[in-house]
C-alpha cells in the first residue's frame, strides 16, 4: 500500500471524499483542497481514471518532521528514488508551499530537496550528474507546521484536462469544478438538469459523463505509467473494466442553452469529442463522429440557442439548474453581470419547484437575484475565489436563518 494526496478545489472536499468512499479507497485525513488516502497500484489507477473532482493525484514519497535544512536533506535522501524514477528522467522540484514552519525560503527548500535526490540517484546509478534534458518528473514539497510532504505528480496534465474541450470560451469553468457543482447540488441522473448559460458545455458534458457512468479519465494518459511504479497491465485491465460499466442507453434529461450561437456550436462539438474520447480512443477504433451526428434524444444532452430570459422548464417534473453565469471579471463588465443576475429572477417563474446552484465570484449575488440562498459555499475555480449559491424550490420565497458557509 502507498499513500497519496488528491488535490481539489477548496470547497469541493466533501464531493471528493464521497467519491473516494464510493471507490472503496481508504481516506487518511483531509484539509483545505487536499485529501490523503491509501491505496495499492490498482487503487491508484482507479483514482486517476474515475475521480471527477480531483485536480491532481500525487504520490506521497515520504513524510517527516524537519525544522532545519539538514533534517530536510536527510529525510529526502531516505526515499528509494531509484525505484520510482527512470534513469532518463529529469528531476524538477516544482511547487513549494510552506506555512507555520521554520523552513520558509522556497528557493532554498527547492535547492536542498533537489540536491538530496540527485546525490542519492547519482550514487546508486554510478553517474556524475542527473540528466538535464528529456522527460520531466515533477516533485512538490508541502511543509505545514514543520511537517514535510514530498509529493510526486502522477498525472502530467492536470486531471481537469479531460481532453474534450479544445475551445473553452471566455472565463471557462474547470471540468473538475463543474463536476463538484453537480455532485454538491444533489443532482442525480433520474432528475432533469438545465444550464441556461451553458457556454462551451462543461457542466452539461460532466453531467453526461456521470449519467453514462463513464470514468472521466478514460480519454487521456497519465505520467505515472512511464514511471517505475506504473503498471500498464493493471492500467489496461482497469480501463477495460471501467469501459464495460459505461451505458450510453441510460435515459438522461440534460438540457442546456446559451444566447451565443457560437458557444452552442462549441458545446455541441465538445460533447461529441467527449463521446469519441471515451469510446473511440479507448476501444482502439479511432471513431470519428460526423458533425450531423444526432443520437436518440433520450440518451443525449439537448443544447439550443436561446437567452436565459426565454428558458423554460423542459420537464413537468422539478429538477436542477446548475450554471455558471457571466461574472464580469473584465473592467466595465461587472455592472452588466449584475444586471444578468437580476434578470435571473425570471427563473423563479419559469422553473417552479426546481433547485438552483450558481457559481460566481460575486459575493453579492443574492441581493441582485432577489432571494437568500439556502446554502453558500466558498469554492475555487482555478485561482479564482468563487461562491456556490444553492437555492431550493424556486418560486417559493423562504426566510433562511441558518445557512452553511
Amino acid at each position: 500500500m502507498m499513500n497519496f494526496v488528491a488535490l481539489c478545489a477548496i470547497g469541493a472536499e466533501k464531493a471528493l471524499s464521497n467519491e473516494l468512499h464510493k471507490l472503496n479507497i481508504a481516506i487518511l485525513d483531509s484539509t483545505y483542497g487536499k485529501i490523503r488516502f491509501s491505496a495499492d497500484t490498482e487503487g491508484m489507477y482507479r483514482a486517476l481514471l474515475a475521480l471527477r473532482t480531483a485536480d491532481r493525484v500525487l504520490l506521497e514519497a515520504t513524510s517527516f518532521s524537519a525544522t532545519d535544512f539538514d533534517a530536510l536533506f536527510n529525510g529526502c535522501q531516505h526515499v528509494n528514488w531509484e525505484a520510482i524514477i527512470p534513469k532518463t528522467y529529469r528531476v524538477v522540484i516544482g511547487k513549494v508551499r510552506s506555512s507555520h514552519s521554520q523552513l520558509l525560503a522556497e528557493t532554498s527548500i527547492q535547492a536542498v530537496v533537489h540536491k538530496a535526490i540527485a546525490e542519492r540517484l547519482c550514487r546508486v546509478w554510478g553517474i556524475a550528474r542527473l540528466p538535464e534534458y528529456g522527460e520531466v518528473i515533477d516533485i512538490r514539497v508541502h511543509i505545514e507546521k514543520d511537517r514535510v510532504q514530498i509529493l510526486l505528480d502522477l498525472c502530467g496534465e492536470p486531471l481537469f484536462k479531460r481532453g474534450y474541450r479544445t475551445e473553452g470560451g471566455a472565463a471557462p469553468l474547470r471540468e473538475t469544478t463543474a463536476a463538484a457543482m453537480l455532485l454538491l447540488s444533489g443532482w442525480r441522473r433520474k432528475y432533469p438538469l438545465y444550464d441556461p448559460f451553458c457556454g462551451s458545455g462543461t457542466i452539461l458534458i460532466e453531467a453526461a459523463l456521470y449519467a453514462w457512468g463513464a470514468a472521466p479519465g478514460l480519454g487521456r494518459d497519465f505520467a505515472v505509467s512511464s514511471l517505475l511504479i506504473g503498471d500498464r497491465d493493471i492500467e489496461s485491465r482497469l480501463r477495460e473494466e471501467l469501459r464495460q460499466e459505461i451505458n450510453f442507453t441510460n435515459r438522461i434529461r440534460i438540457y442546456g442553452s446559451d444566447a451565443d450561437g457560437r458557444a452552442v456550436s462549441i458545446a455541441q462539438s465538445n460533447l461529441i469529442r467527449a463521446y469519441e474520447l471515451i469510446l473511440g480512443k479507448e476501444a482502439g477504433r479511432g471513431i470519428r463522429i460526423a458533425r450531423d451526428f444526432v443520437p436518440p434524444s433520450e440518451y443525449w444532452p439537448r443544447i439550443t440557442t436561446s437567452s436565459m430570459e426565454n428558458a423554460v422548464a423542459p420537464e413537468d417534473e422539478p429538477g436542477f439548474i446548475v450554471t455558471n453565469p457571466p461574472s464580469g471579471e473584465r473592467l466595465g463588465d461587472r455592472e452588466e453581470a449584475e444586471r444578468t443576475y437580476q434578470a435571473m429572477g425570471v427563473l423563479e417563474k419559469h422553473f417552479p419547484g426546481w433547485n438552483l446552484s450558481v457559481i460566481t465570484n460575486h459575493p453579492g449575488f443574492e441581493s441582485f437575484f432577489g432571494r437568500r440562498a439556502q446554502s453558500v459555499r466558498n469554492i475555487t475555480n482555478g485561482a479564482l475565489k468563487s461562491y456556490l449559491y444553492q437555492f431550493e424550490n424556486l418560486g417559493r420565497k423562504t426566510n433562511v436563518d441558518n445557512r452553511r458557509t
